[in-house]
Protein backbone atom coordinates (compact mmCIF):
# COMPACT_ATOMS: atom_id res chain seq x y z
CA UNK A 1 0.00 0.00 0.00
CA UNK A 2 1.42 3.57 -1.25
CA UNK A 3 2.60 5.90 2.42
CA UNK A 4 1.87 9.06 1.92
CA UNK A 5 4.95 11.46 3.53
CA UNK A 6 3.54 14.65 5.47
CA UNK A 7 6.60 17.01 7.00
CA UNK A 8 6.02 20.00 8.36
CA UNK A 9 4.62 21.07 11.98
CA UNK A 10 1.55 22.90 10.58
CA UNK A 11 0.61 19.49 7.92
CA UNK A 12 1.60 16.98 10.30
CA UNK A 13 -0.59 18.85 13.32
CA UNK A 14 -3.70 19.02 11.14
CA UNK A 15 -3.56 15.47 10.22
CA UNK A 16 -3.30 14.60 13.97
CA UNK A 17 -6.42 16.68 14.46
CA UNK A 18 -8.36 15.34 11.60
CA UNK A 19 -7.45 11.59 11.36
CA UNK A 20 -5.11 10.31 13.17
CA UNK A 21 -5.60 6.96 12.84
CA UNK A 22 -4.00 7.17 9.09
CA UNK A 23 -0.47 8.15 10.70
CA UNK A 24 1.09 4.53 11.36
CA UNK A 25 4.55 6.05 12.78
CA UNK A 26 5.57 9.55 13.56
CA UNK A 27 9.39 10.62 13.88
CA UNK A 28 10.85 13.56 15.53
CA UNK A 29 14.50 14.55 15.09
CA UNK A 30 16.36 13.81 18.69
CA UNK A 31 17.66 17.44 19.44
CA UNK A 32 14.76 19.28 19.03
CA UNK A 33 12.57 19.70 22.25
CA UNK A 34 10.86 23.09 22.24
CA UNK A 35 6.89 24.09 22.87
CA UNK A 36 5.97 23.32 19.46
CA UNK A 37 7.53 20.21 18.84
CA UNK A 38 6.35 19.26 22.83
CA UNK A 39 3.01 20.07 21.70
CA UNK A 40 2.91 17.87 18.27
CA UNK A 41 4.46 14.76 21.16
CA UNK A 42 1.44 15.60 23.39
CA UNK A 43 -1.36 15.17 20.50
CA UNK A 44 0.54 12.02 19.20
CA UNK A 45 0.56 10.56 22.64
CA UNK A 46 -3.65 11.32 22.91
CA UNK A 47 -4.21 9.61 19.77
CA UNK A 48 -1.61 6.68 20.33
CA UNK A 49 0.32 7.34 17.83
CA UNK A 50 4.10 5.83 17.78
CA UNK A 51 6.69 8.56 17.45
CA UNK A 52 10.05 7.21 16.93
CA UNK A 53 13.07 9.69 18.11
CA UNK A 54 15.51 10.07 14.73
CA UNK A 55 18.47 11.87 13.83
CA UNK A 56 18.14 15.02 11.42
CA UNK A 57 19.89 12.91 8.39
CA UNK A 58 17.26 10.13 8.65
CA UNK A 59 14.72 12.82 7.93
CA UNK A 60 16.59 14.98 5.62
CA UNK A 61 17.02 11.78 3.43
CA UNK A 62 12.84 10.86 3.94
CA UNK A 63 12.03 14.74 2.83
CA UNK A 64 14.62 15.46 0.44
CA UNK A 65 14.23 18.64 -0.19
CA UNK A 66 11.30 20.10 1.73
CA UNK A 67 11.76 21.69 4.95
CA UNK A 68 10.91 19.32 7.72
CA UNK A 69 10.68 21.40 10.40
CA UNK A 70 11.94 18.30 12.72
CA UNK A 71 9.16 15.88 12.04
CA UNK A 72 7.76 13.68 9.25
CA UNK A 73 4.73 11.61 9.59
CA UNK A 74 4.30 8.20 7.60
CA UNK A 75 0.34 8.06 7.15
CA UNK A 76 -1.96 5.68 4.73
CA UNK A 77 -3.30 7.49 2.11
CA UNK A 78 -6.78 9.27 2.89
CA UNK A 79 -10.16 8.45 0.55
CA UNK A 80 -9.99 9.91 -2.54
CA UNK A 81 -12.80 11.93 -3.62
CA UNK A 82 -14.40 10.99 -7.35
CA UNK A 83 -16.51 13.29 -9.89
CA UNK A 84 -19.35 11.63 -8.61
CA UNK A 85 -18.48 11.61 -4.47
CA UNK A 86 -18.12 15.51 -5.99
CA UNK A 87 -21.34 15.94 -6.63
CA UNK A 88 -22.55 13.54 -3.82
CA UNK A 89 -20.77 15.90 -1.53
CA UNK A 90 -22.61 18.82 -3.03
CA UNK A 91 -26.13 17.19 -3.59
CA UNK A 92 -25.98 16.62 0.33
CA UNK A 93 -24.87 20.21 1.37
CA UNK A 94 -27.45 22.83 2.97
CA UNK A 95 -24.85 26.06 2.28
CA UNK A 96 -24.31 26.72 -1.31
CA UNK A 97 -21.10 25.29 -2.43
CA UNK A 98 -17.75 26.92 -2.99
CA UNK A 99 -15.42 24.98 -5.54
CA UNK A 100 -12.26 26.01 -7.04
CA UNK A 101 -10.93 24.28 -10.14
CA UNK A 102 -6.92 24.93 -11.15
CA UNK A 103 -6.47 24.15 -15.00
CA UNK A 104 -3.07 24.03 -15.70
CA UNK A 105 -1.67 24.53 -12.64
CA UNK A 106 2.03 22.60 -12.83
CA UNK A 107 4.07 23.58 -9.63
CA UNK A 108 3.08 21.32 -6.46
CA UNK A 109 4.55 24.73 -4.42
CA UNK A 110 1.48 26.73 -6.28
CA UNK A 111 -0.97 23.61 -6.18
CA UNK A 112 -0.47 23.67 -1.99
CA UNK A 113 -0.51 27.19 -1.17
CA UNK A 114 -3.80 27.24 -3.43
CA UNK A 115 -5.16 24.85 -1.55
CA UNK A 116 -4.10 26.52 1.74
CA UNK A 117 -5.88 29.79 0.73
CA UNK A 118 -8.75 27.26 -0.48
CA UNK A 119 -9.13 25.98 2.81
CA UNK A 120 -9.09 29.70 4.50
CA UNK A 121 -11.32 30.53 1.89
CA UNK A 122 -14.26 27.80 2.82
CA UNK A 123 -13.97 25.97 -0.02
CA UNK A 124 -15.74 22.79 -0.17
CA UNK A 125 -13.42 21.33 -2.72
CA UNK A 126 -10.57 21.55 -5.03
CA UNK A 127 -10.87 20.34 -8.74
CA UNK A 128 -7.93 19.49 -10.75
CA UNK A 129 -7.23 17.83 -14.51
CA UNK A 130 -5.50 14.53 -14.29
CA UNK A 131 -3.33 15.67 -17.36
CA UNK A 132 -1.15 18.98 -17.07
CA UNK A 133 -1.23 19.76 -13.47
CA UNK A 134 0.65 19.04 -10.34
CA UNK A 135 -0.48 16.24 -8.07
CA UNK A 136 -0.72 16.09 -4.49
CA UNK A 137 3.35 15.59 -3.63
CA UNK A 138 5.04 15.63 -0.03
CA UNK A 139 6.11 19.27 -1.78
CA UNK A 140 2.26 20.31 -2.19
CA UNK A 141 1.81 18.74 0.64
CA UNK A 142 4.18 20.97 3.20
CA UNK A 143 3.49 24.32 1.44
CA UNK A 144 -0.48 23.76 1.65
CA UNK A 145 0.38 24.10 6.10
CA UNK A 146 -2.69 21.65 6.80
CA UNK A 147 -4.99 22.10 3.92
CA UNK A 148 -3.71 18.68 1.99
CA UNK A 149 -5.81 17.14 4.86
CA UNK A 150 -8.57 19.01 4.91
CA UNK A 151 -10.05 20.38 1.26
CA UNK A 152 -10.22 17.37 -0.72
CA UNK A 153 -8.71 17.40 -3.84
CA UNK A 154 -10.82 15.47 -6.85
CA UNK A 155 -8.68 14.53 -9.85
CA UNK A 156 -10.92 14.48 -12.79
CA UNK A 157 -10.19 13.09 -16.56
CA UNK A 158 -12.31 15.67 -18.91
CA UNK A 159 -12.46 19.03 -16.89
CA UNK A 160 -15.05 20.63 -19.29
CA UNK A 161 -17.38 17.60 -18.75
CA UNK A 162 -16.88 17.88 -15.18
CA UNK A 163 -17.69 21.57 -15.24
CA UNK A 164 -20.81 21.16 -17.27
CA UNK A 165 -21.82 18.07 -14.40
CA UNK A 166 -21.21 21.10 -11.92
CA UNK A 167 -23.26 23.33 -13.96
CA UNK A 168 -26.07 20.89 -14.09
CA UNK A 169 -25.95 20.31 -10.51
CA UNK A 170 -27.05 24.07 -10.35
CA UNK A 171 -23.53 25.66 -9.51
CA UNK A 172 -22.15 28.48 -11.47
CA UNK A 173 -19.09 28.66 -12.96
CA UNK A 174 -17.03 32.40 -12.91
CA UNK A 175 -13.15 32.04 -14.71
CA UNK A 176 -10.44 34.16 -14.29
CA UNK A 177 -9.02 36.38 -17.67
CA UNK A 178 -7.24 38.79 -18.03
CA UNK A 179 -9.43 39.51 -20.92
CA UNK A 180 -12.47 39.87 -18.92
CA UNK A 181 -14.62 42.70 -19.21
CA UNK A 182 -16.26 42.28 -15.64
CA UNK A 183 -13.63 42.33 -12.62
CA UNK A 184 -14.06 40.46 -9.60
CA UNK A 185 -15.92 43.72 -7.67
CA UNK A 186 -18.36 44.37 -9.77
CA UNK A 187 -19.04 40.31 -11.01
CA UNK A 188 -22.05 38.94 -8.61
CA UNK A 189 -19.84 35.75 -7.09
CA UNK A 190 -22.65 34.79 -4.34
CA UNK A 191 -24.42 31.16 -4.68
CA UNK A 192 -23.85 27.84 -5.63
CA UNK A 193 -20.12 28.94 -7.46
CA UNK A 194 -17.22 27.28 -8.98
CA UNK A 195 -14.00 29.51 -9.57
CA UNK A 196 -11.51 28.51 -12.06
CA UNK A 197 -8.22 29.88 -12.06
CA UNK A 198 -5.85 28.84 -14.69
CA UNK A 199 -2.68 28.52 -15.42
CA UNK A 200 0.16 31.23 -15.00
CA UNK A 201 1.04 32.69 -18.69
CA UNK A 202 -1.28 30.18 -20.36
CA UNK A 203 -4.12 31.02 -18.37
CA UNK A 204 -7.35 28.75 -18.83
CA UNK A 205 -7.48 26.36 -21.79
CA UNK A 206 -9.55 27.30 -24.76
CA UNK A 207 -12.19 24.61 -23.67
CA UNK A 208 -12.46 25.37 -20.38
CA UNK A 209 -12.92 28.68 -21.10
CA UNK A 210 -15.72 28.41 -23.22
CA UNK A 211 -17.34 26.45 -20.98
CA UNK A 212 -17.76 29.34 -17.57
CA UNK A 213 -20.46 30.79 -17.46
CA UNK A 214 -18.75 34.55 -16.84
CA UNK A 215 -15.31 35.49 -16.95
CA UNK A 216 -13.35 37.84 -14.33
CA UNK A 217 -10.71 39.11 -14.43
CA UNK A 218 -8.49 41.26 -10.89
CA UNK A 219 -7.61 44.57 -11.88
CA UNK A 220 -4.23 45.54 -12.61
CA UNK A 221 -2.80 49.05 -11.25
CA UNK A 222 0.99 48.53 -11.61
CA UNK A 223 3.46 47.53 -14.96
CA UNK A 224 3.02 43.59 -14.14
CA UNK A 225 0.49 42.09 -16.74
CA UNK A 226 -0.69 39.26 -14.14
CA UNK A 227 -0.18 37.57 -10.62
CA UNK A 228 1.29 34.71 -9.27
CA UNK A 229 -1.90 32.04 -9.60
CA UNK A 230 -1.55 31.01 -5.92
CA UNK A 231 -2.10 34.87 -5.11
CA UNK A 232 -4.67 35.46 -7.53
CA UNK A 233 -6.72 32.67 -6.16
CA UNK A 234 -6.44 34.11 -3.00
CA UNK A 235 -7.28 37.60 -3.64
CA UNK A 236 -10.22 36.05 -5.78
CA UNK A 237 -11.54 33.57 -3.08
CA UNK A 238 -11.35 36.12 -0.55
CA UNK A 239 -13.76 38.28 -2.38
CA UNK A 240 -15.84 35.89 -2.76
CA UNK A 241 -15.96 34.93 1.20
CA UNK A 242 -16.73 38.78 1.28
CA UNK A 243 -19.74 38.68 -0.86
CA UNK A 244 -21.27 36.17 0.70
CA UNK A 245 -20.73 37.73 4.47
CA UNK A 246 -22.03 40.96 2.73
CA UNK A 247 -24.85 39.33 1.21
Amino acid sequence: MKTDVIFGIHAVQSLLKTAPQRISELQVVKDRQDQRIKKLLAMAEAHGVRVSLVNRQQLESAAGDGNHQGVIAYAKPGKALDEKGLLDLIAQMEEDPLILVLDGVTDPHNLGACMRSADAAGVHAVVIPKDNSAGLNETARKVACGAAETVPLVVVTNLARALNKLQDAGLWVAGAAGEADADIYSADLTGPRVIVMGAEGDGMRRLTKETCDLLIKIPMMGSVSSLNVSVATGVVLFEVLRQRNAR
